[in-house]
C-alpha cells in the first residue's frame, strides 16, 4: 500500500470516528451571527462588533460601495455601511468576509496551499454571483439572495480546508495538487458538509457544498447550487467535458445565462470584476 493510500484511510477512519479536527468560524462571526438572532438586535450593536476588527470593517464599508449593493452614493463609515446593507444581509456578508481568516497559518508549506484554495474560492463566488445577478434581473420574481450565494461560493469546498491540514502531517504528500484534488473528490463533500453543519449554517449552503460536483440540475428549480456549477464551468472544471457542455447548454435553455461564453457578456464580466475587488 502506498503512502497515499495509507493517508486516505486514515482520513476515512477519522471520519468514522469523528475525530477529524474540523475549523471554527472566526470569533468575529460568532459574534455577529449571535447578535443577529436577538430579538432586540441593532444595527449599532452590529456595527460596534465589527469596529473591532479594523480589516474587516473596511471590507465591510467596501461592499456597502459595491456593485453588490447597487448605489450610487458612496458611505465613509462602518455605521453607515452597515445600514446599507441592513440586517437581512449583514450576518452573511460579515461571515463572509471573516471566512479568510481560517485560511490563515504560520506554515509556510501549508499557507500556500490555503492561499490558493481561498483564491480559487473568490473566483468562483464572483462568477456565481455576477451569474445570479444576471439572473434576477431578468426573473423579478426570483428569491436567490445574492449575500447567500456569496457565503455559498466561499464555503462550496470548505472541507478540502481540514484535507488541506490532514495532509500536512505528510510533507511529501503536501505538493501533490493531484493527490489533494483526488482525495477532496472523494471526501470533501462528507467533510464539508459536517463544517457546515456544525456552523449551523441553512440547508441551501450545504445542499452547495454537498452537490455542486453533480453534473446534472435540480428538475425542480433554479438554485444556488446551478450558480456555483455554473461557475465551476466558466473555470473549465469537470473532467467530464462532454458532459459539461451538455450542462452549460441546458443552463443557456433555461436562461440562467445569456450564452454559453457568458463571461464575455459586460454585464456579467463587469459584476465579477466588481466582486472580486472586494475581495483584495
Amino acid at each position: 500500500m502506498s503512502a497515499e493510500q495509507e493517508l486516505l484511510q486514515v482520513i476515512q477512519q477519522k471520519l468514522v470516528d469523528d475525530t477529524l479536527t474540523l475549523p471554527t468560524l472566526p470569533d468575529v462571526a460568532l459574534k455577529v451571527r449571535q447578535q443577529t438572532e436577538m430579538a432586540n438586535v441593532s444595527l449599532k450593536s452590529i456595527a460596534d462588533i465589527i469596529s473591532q476588527d479594523p480589516a474587516l470593517a473596511a471590507r465591510v464599508v467596501k461592499v456597502a460601495n459595491s456593485a453588490f449593493m447597487g448605489r450610487s452614493i458612496k458611505v465613509s463609515t462602518l455605521s453607515q455601511a452597515v445600514t446599507r446593507i441592513g440586517l437581512t444581509q449583514i450576518r452573511n456578508i460579515v461571515i463572509a468576509m471573516a471566512l479568510e481568516q481560517i485560511f490563515m497559518t504560520q506554515d509556510k508549506a501549508l499557507q500556500d496551499q490555503l492561499a490558493w484554495q481561498w483564491q480559487r474560492n473568490i473566483q468562483i463566488t464572483s462568477i456565481a454571483v455576477a451569474c445570479l445577478a444576471f439572473y434576477n434581473r431578468q426573473n423579478q420574481e426570483n428569491v436567490l439572495l445574492l449575500d447567500v450565494i456569496t457565503l455559498a461560493g466561499l464555503v462550496h469546498n470548505i472541507g478540502a480546508l481540514s484535507l488541506i491540514q490532514e495532509i500536512s502531517l505528510c510533507k511529501d504528500t503536501l505538493g501533490d495538487s493531484r493527490f489533494l484534488q483526488h482525495v477532496s473528490a472523494k471526501l470533501a463533500p462528507t467533510i464539508s458538509e459536517k463544517i457546515l453543519r456544525s456552523w449551523h449554517f441553512h440547508d441551501d449552503i450545504i445542499d452547495v457544498a454537498v452537490n455542486w460536483r453533480q453534473l446534472k440540475p435540480n428538475a425542480d428549480h433554479v438554485s444556488y447550487t446551478d450558480f456555483i456549477r455554473l461557475a465551476m464551468i466558466a473555470k473549465d472544471q469537470y473532467e467530464d467535458k462532454n458532459l459539461q457542455q451538455r450542462l452549460l447548454n441546458y443552463y443557456v435553455k433555461q436562461n440562467l445565462v445569456p450564452s454559453d461564453k457568458f463571461m464575455q457578456e459586460p454585464e456579467i464580466n463587469m459584476v465579477y470584476q466588481n466582486i472580486r475587488a472586494v475581495f483584495t
